[in-house]
């Protein structure tokens, strides 16, 4: 009887397992199927190197998308990326025990906020402060920087604090053996220790980042140019394909498709640069 269930247990797993291979490749195939034509038509060229979005005039290029979504995730990994480490190190080895059973709950909250609440706030915060202290319509990459920066925050605080913890107590006690101090111990043992998965949360937050949608197009100002400053709008690649896909037809659609592929793409170089990291460490 308990071989049965073992066979059966292995035979839901496996099905689980193929499950979600065959749901990732539909998903490229139908990606790839109504994209790469799109891209073709357009051409290569003018759809990733031209500045001009005008689907009215049959002007398909994304070249200022692309650029917004990098300076976007760019703000928002220089905001949030020392922040998160660092409160991740707090929670790992300084936090006191009561602080800690109230500030770890408050951090998981923060990853189950819907996406548009965090929208909502920088609507109603960040853009009235920005605009107040420095003009303009408050609209920015830096409006959008600050509130991807707040949204990556408990990705890399919850998979860089796990890190830490799992890093063996006697590099720690090593360290202290020979003579260093506890701060010294943390960032120069604990900390080069974990480093595997601290860039493992760094790359969760860049994903969560170049993929969020609903928040950016609160506070982006969705002006499908080049950012010239951080207090200029922008447009990202999701925020193109959420504000035109509900009344694109014919190239149209297939143009924001074609978006949607180079969005995949960069998610895979991401993907890719991490494994090469993660590989490069391995002994």
């Amino acid at each position: 009887m308990s071989k049965f269930r073992e066979q059966l247990m292995k035979m839901l797993f496996l099905a689980a397992a193929c499950a979600s291979i065959l749901a990732v490749a539909l998903i490229c195939f139908f990606l790839f199927a109504n994209g790469l034509p799109a891209i073709g038509e357009i051409g290569w060229g003018n759809f990733l190197g031209k500045t001009v979005w005008k689907p009215s005039s049959g002007l398909y290029g994304i070249l200022p998308m692309i650029l917004g979504s990098v300076y976007a995730t760019a703000g928002a990994l220089l905001l949030g990326v020392p922040v998160g480490i660092l409160t991740a190190v707090f929670l790992a080895r300084f936090c006191p025990p009561r602080l800690y059973k109230a500030l770890k709950p408050a951090v998981d909250l923060l990853a189950g906020i819907p996406s548009v609440v965090y929208g909502f706030f920088g609507l109603m915060v960040i853009v009235p402060v920005i605009r107040d202290l420095w003009g303009g319509s408050g609209t920015s990459l830096l409006a959008a920087s600050l509130v991807l920066g707040i949204m990556i925050l408990p990705t890399i605080i919850g998979v860089a604090e796990a890190a830490l913890r799992a890093v063996p107590e006697s590099y720690y006690e090593g360290s202290l053996a020979l003579g260093a101090s506890h701060e010294r111990s943390v960032f120069k043992a604990v900390l080069p220790a974990a480093k595997s998965g601290v860039i493992a949360g760094v790359v969760l937050g860049v994903g969560r980042a170049i993929g969020e949608t609903m928040a950016v197009v609160m506070v982006a100002g969705n002006q499908a140019v080049i950012p010239s400053g951080l207090l200029k709008g922008l447009r990202t690649l999701t925020s193109n394909i959420v504000l035109e896909m509900g009344y694109a037809a014919d190239l149209h659609r297939e143009a924001l498709i074609a978006t949607a592929v180079v969005l995949f793409l960069f998610i895979l170089i991401i993907n890719l640069c991490f494994s090469l990291l993660k590989r490069r460490d391995q002994p």
